[in-house]
């Protein structure tokens, strides 16, 4: 349980410098001759955004996971089976809960029944891991075209440059 909640922390503090650099972007970006200087400022604000919403979501999810952990170590009346493998549709299944497993990567609170097979918990809402993946990528996506287009400019600036250099002063 320990390492979910230190997951959890490392992402808020993660989220937050991420949205600080996001901010820190779009304020640079203010019409004037310095925005003119800087391609790809938007979509650097905007890797920055899509990274702390998918650390934030991915920390959430950590913390559910960490608290199914702590609803099933808690013995006691009212602990068998244990109540994240508690199922409303399919009590019998419930029933056969031996054992769980946590997944760090994905999010995911696994019940483990004695004939050796398994069934997710409701935990971890179903959406959690598919948006985290959706932000992560939309994240990594912006930084990559981000750098591209900064990569561009400096080309082309150069390229112009040199064309200046190389023309002929009349």
């Amino acid at each position: 349980m320990l390492p979910f909640l230190l997951l959890a922390l490392v992402g808020v503090v993660t989220a937050v410098a991420l949205v600080g650099h996001g901010t820190q972007t779009l304020a640079r970006r203010a019409p004037g001759p310095a925005a003119a200087g800087r391609p790809g400022a938007g979509l650097r604000a905007l890797a920055g955004f899509a990274g702390a919403a998918a650390v934030v979501l991915y920390a959430w999810g950590a913390l559910c996971v960490a608290g199914a952990v702590m609803s099933a170590e808690d013995g006691g009346a009212g602990s068998s089976p244990m109540p994240p493998c508690r199922t409303a549709g399919n009590p019998e299944l419930s029933a056969r809960v031996v054992d769980y497993s946590v997944s760090y990567l994905p999010l995911r609170f696994r019940c483990e029944t004695a004939d050796g097979d398994g069934y997710a918990s409701d935990e971890v809402p179903g959406w959690v891991n598919p948006a985290v993946a959706a932000l992560a990528l939309a994240a990594v996506g912006s930084a990559v075209a981000a750098g591209c287009a900064n990569g561009v400019f400096r080309t082309s600036s150069s390229r112009s440059q040199v064309s200046k250099s190389e023309r002929p002063d009349s």
